[in-house]
């Protein structure tokens, strides 16, 4: 099984959430956006543990499960068709949302999340779990 964390199942991981921990383990490959990534260094510099988290993380990105997930041609292509249908729906995400799950759905990943907007995108094969 190829698992996509989101930011909070990231966060999650990190209290030892035992729903994260349950999905990860039996996880072939797990993969971190770029757009995660991007969310996690936003937080990271309103921290004061910066230096800290970011050596978690690279620690993390260092296990031979885990990797970055990258934006593509093919995810870009996914963000719009998505991005589209929800406007048109008239139920609309935030954008760095809509950037997870295309990327979610390119890779061909079960995306982990404790966001319930995920739900909202149809192709996108979504584990919601809860605190």
């Amino acid at each position: 099984m190829k698992l996509v964390l989101d930011t909070s199942a990231y966060s999650h991981l990190r209290t030892g959430h035992e729903g994260v921990l349950d999905h990860l383990v039996r996880a072939e490959t797990v993969f971190l956006p770029t757009v995660v990534l991007g969310e996690l260094e936003a937080a990271f510099r309103l921290e004061t543990r910066a230096k800290e988290n970011r050596q978690t993380l690279r620690d993390f990105l260092d296990e031979p499960f885990a990797f970055v997930l990258p934006v593509s041609e093919d995810v870009a292509r996914k963000y719009g068709e998505i991005f589209c249908e929800l406007r048109k729906a008239g139920t609309p995400l935030p954008i760095n949302d809509v950037w997870i799950a295309a990327t979610a759905i390119v890779s061909g990943a079960r995306l982990i999340t404790f966001d319930s907007d995920f739900e909202r995108i149809a192709k996108l094969d979504c584990i919601r779990l809860s605190i």
